[in-house]
Parts: structure tokens; C-alpha cells; sequence
């Protein structure tokens, strides 16, 4: 049995008061002061003055002293009423030496402190760990306000130049209108004032003709023959009068129609300058790529600096590789689009038929091919020479104030976009918005079939000038000119 409490001394003696949450001497009368010590055998606590016994009576200097404790009793094994002396690993909690004896039979045991050193470099580790897994987080929360900082710089330009874009539209529609309105009281006044003229002029030689009328009814009744006779001479139809034709009044048949087409070249031209505003954004984001020949289906003949693709009837001896497209004309870029933003430019002039975008690194090669965004590829393509479409699951028919010679394909991975630029016109061909980029994506194209010779026109990567202005109508028609000459040759 364990050796019972000694009985608490009375009075107190000098020394510091325990304070809140310190552990007090168990002998003290009020006020307590504070423990220096606590006994495992007494299960005690004890200040300095009471202390002083178990450092010089022999008996007491055996029991086992440790830091000043609350709650001794669970220091203490409730099966056996003895001090917790040892730390069973295997069970994971302190036990006592007859605990060891009965219960704890070939289990890994070690003292208490050597116990706490173990807890104690384990408990380093964590806060070691701990520290990183903070640190990472506060570089993340840094990250995310730069990222927000920088996100509200680009909402803020975005917000500006959608508020002059459609100012600018709104005030050349407002302009159309108020030169449409002017115009159109302008006509009405002047058929008001032609028509008052008329008016005036026709209602004086009334007055003059019914005039000359009541003259000649005047002498009609006349019983004087000779003065008759004398003024009859005289009274003839007033002279001078006009031959009236019938009154037109100003046209306005047309008007809206004429003002409408003035207004939609004017819209066009606006249109025009954002779409090459938008254009030159994008082209600030342009990588250098080049075609993977690993992945290149065999009837495909790449150019020698990677630029270039096109269809061959021939097939290649290829070396094996799982990465190479199997059954569908296709090859890949070799650039990995992970993060950021980027973007490139292919010159699809004098072909009939291509597809063209950006696949999922991951792309099955084998076999055919499903295109759609739900199997990780955001492509458009063109087919018959003049059929446009996105392949967004159902497919989009595409319509393009003109067929592109060069397209411009660019991807925000961070915002999940993908769009389709002509890069002659800088008009959006289509974007594909709030896509799920799980992984790194790649260029993807296909020159398609050269149907004998009639798409026989390579697709060409061709560089971006960042700095270069959007090319001018006429000589985008000669770039299409010449392919079409390389076509006949």
C-alpha cells in the first residue's frame, strides 16, 4: 500500500503567493504560496519551507520529487497505488513496476524521461513540420493577394476598355441617330415650307381669278348695251398664271436603311480596331512551337525545323511508340502549356480541311478519336472548304466574316480558356470558357486527308511578331494567292 498523506502543517511561511494557474503548496494555510516540488510517494506539493524535509530527513529523501504537478493522483496506477515509474510503448501509456510484472509482460518499456526525450524529439519533428506547412501556407495566402492584386489591376483595364469600347459604340449609334432624326426633320420642314409656298401662290391667283369672275357677273346683268359692248373686250381670264402640277413632298423611303448601312460600317470599324486591340494582347503571350515527331501519325511528313506538316499518301517506317497517333492523322506540339498563358499562330491558308487546338497531355493516341472537351481536347475545325466548327460536344457552327489564313490559338490555364483567333482580322472565331485543366495541355493539330491534292497545303507554324500590326486585307489575300499557286503547281 501506498504510504498515506502527512497531515498538512499549519501557519505559513515567507516566500512567493501561488498565482492563477500555478500550483500551490499542499501545506499552506491561506494564502497558499507556490509549490517548488511535488512527491510521488506523499502525492503532494510543497513550497520551499515545507520542502526543507524531504531534502534532510533520511527518510524522506528516497521519494521521488519531480516538478510541481496538479492532480498527483494520476501520477499514481490505480491497480496498484504506486507512481507511474516507467512508459510502455507498446501499450502506449505509464505504468508502474508491478504493472510490469503482471500486464506488461515482453513489451518494450523505458523510463519516463527517456520516454519524454523520444516524445520530446517526435514533438520536434511536428512543430519542424508544422513550421513548413505554415510557411507554405502563408507563401499560398501571399500568392493568392498577388494573384487578387494583380487579378484586379487586369478587371480594372478590362473594365476601362469595355467602357471606351462601348462608349465609343454607343456614341457612333447616338451620333447615326441624331444625323438620322435632323435629317429627317429637315425633310419635313422643307416639304412644310413648299407646301406653305404653294398654298400662298395658289390661294392669290384665286383671289385673282374670282376677281375677274365677279366683274364679268357684274356686267352679265348690265341693262346698257353699249357699255357692255365697250367693256366686254376687257374682261378676259387673268394672265399669268401657273400650270400647277400635282405636290410631292420630300421622299423619306430609305432613310433608316441607308443610315443603318452608314451605321454598320461604322460599328465595323470600331469592331475592327478592338478585335486587333484584343489581337495584340494576346500575341504578348506567344510561345515559340514546334511539332513532336514522336507522335506524328506516319502519313504525316513534318519539315525538317518542325514547322511544317502535311499529308502524304505514303506511309513512313516509323520507329514504335505508344505516343504516336495510330489511326488519325494528328500529330502533337512539343510544348507543355501548365500554367500561365499562352499562345501561337498557324497558317491554315489554301487548305480545305484541318483541325487545330489543344489536347490534354494524357490523350489517347491509339485508335480513333472522340473529339470534345469532355475527353480533355478544345479544338476547332474546318471541312467542304468552308465549313467552320467548334467541337464543344455538340458541335457549334462557326461563322467568320472571312475564311482565316492564319489562326491564332490561345489558352489561359489559370481561367480555364481557350480561344480561337483569325489572326488576319483579330475576330474571335470561338472561345471555349470554364474549362477543367487537371493536367498540362499540347498543341494539337491535323492537316487532314490531302484529298488528291486539293488540301494538299501544309499547316505552318509560323513566328509571332509582338510588336507586329494586324495585317492589311489585301495582303492577307495575297498570302492566300500564293498557297493557292502552290496548290495548282
Amino acid at each position: 500500500m501506498a504510504p498515506q498523506k502527512r497531515k498538512r502543517e499549519s501557519g505559513s511561511s515567507s516566500g512567493p503567493g501561488a498565482k492563477p494557474g500555478e500550483v500551490s503548496c499542499d501545506l499552506c494555510s491561506e494564502p497558499k504560496l507556490k509549490a517548488l516540488k511535488s512527491c510521488l510517494v506523499c502525492l503532494c506539493s510543497f513550497c520551499d519551507t515545507h520542502l526543507q524535509p524531504h531534502l534532510t530527513v533520511s527518510g524522506l529523501k528516497t521519494h521521488q520529487l519531480m516538478e510541481p504537478v496538479q492532480n498527483l493522483e494520476d501520477r499514481m496506477c490505480p491497480k496498484h497505488q504506486r507512481p507511474l515509474e516507467l512508459f510502455c510503448r507498446t501499450d502506449q501509456r505509464g505504468v508502474c513496476t508491478m504493472c510490469v510484472l503482471v500486464d506488461h509482460k515482453n513489451h518494450e518499456l523505458v523510463s519516463l524521461d527517456e520516454g519524454c526525450e523520444a516524445c520530446a524529439s517526435s514533438l520536434q519533428n511536428i512543430q519542424t513540420q508544422n513550421r513548413v506547412l505554415v510557411d507554405r501556407r502563408k507563401r499560398m495566402v501571399q500568392e493568392i493577394q498577388r494573384s487578387v492584386e494583380q487579378s484586379e489591376a487586369e478587371f480594372d483595364g478590362e473594365r476601362a476598355a469595355g467602357l471606351q469600347a462601348f462608349t465609343a459604340l454607343m456614341q457612333s449609334v447616338q451620333s447615326s441617330l441624331d444625323v438620322f432624326l435632323e435629317e429627317l426633320q429637315e425633310k419635313q420642314n422643307q416639304t412644310h415650307r413648299r407646301a406653305q409656298e404653294m398654298v400662298q401662290q395658289l390661294e392669290q391667283e384665286i383671289y385673282e381669278v374670282e376677281r375677274n369672275s365677279a366683274e364679268a357677273e357684274l356686267f352679265t346683268h348690265s341693262q346698257d348695251p353699249i357699255q357692255v359692248l365697250h367693256r366686254c373686250p376687257e374682261l378676259t381670264p387673268p394672265v399669268g398664271l401657273r400650270e400647277w402640277s400635282s405636290f410631292k413632298p420630300e421622299k423619306c423611303d430609305g432613310s433608316v436603311a441607308r443610315v443603318l448601312s452608314e451605321l454598320e460600317k461604322s460599328l465595323s470599324d470600331e469592331f475592327r480596331r478592338q478585335f486587333e486591340a484584343e489581337l495584340r494582347r494576346v500575341q504578348t503571350f506567344a510561345q515559340d512551337v514546334t511539332l513532336d515527331p514522336d507522335t506524328a501519325h506516319p502519313k504525316l511528313v513534318l519539315s525538317e525545323d518542325l514547322k511544317q506538316v502535311h499529308h502524304s499518301n505514303q506511309k513512313r517506317a516509323l520507329p514504335e511508340n505508344p505516343r504516336r497517333f495510330s489511326q488519325c492523322c494528328c500529330v502533337l506540339g512539343r510544348q507543355k502549356i501548365s500554367s500561365g498563358r499562352f499562345y501561337f499562330e498557324v497558317q491554315v491558308g489554301g487548305k480545305t480541311e484541318w483541325d487545330l487546338g489543344v489536347v490534354r497531355e494524357s490523350i489517347n493516341t491509339q485508335g480513333k478519336i472522340a473529339l470534345k472537351p469532355t475527353n480533355g481536347q478544345w479544338v476547332i475545325w474546318l471541312r467542304s472548304g468552308s465549313e467552320y466548327r467548334a467541337l464543344a460536344g455538340r458541335s457549334v457552327v462557326l461563322n467568320p466574316r472571312r475564311a482565316p489564313v492564319k489562326v491564332g490559338v490561345f489558352v489561359d490555364y489559370g481561367q480555364g480558356v481557350v480561344s480561337f483567333y483569325d489572326a488576319g482580322s483579330g475576330e474571335i472565331l470561338y472561345s471555349f470558357t470554364g474549362c477543367s485543366f487537371e493536367e498540362s495541355l499540347l498543341p494539337f493539330f491535323s492537316p487532314c486527308n490531302n484529298d488528291k491534292g486539293k488540301n494538299s497545303s501544309p499547316l505552318v507554324l509560323t513566328p509571332v511578331c509582338k510588336s507586329e500590326t494586324v495585317k492589311s486585307e489585301p495582303e492577307e489575300q495575297r498570302i492566300k494567292d500564293d498557297h493557292m499557286d502552290q496548290q495548282t503547281v
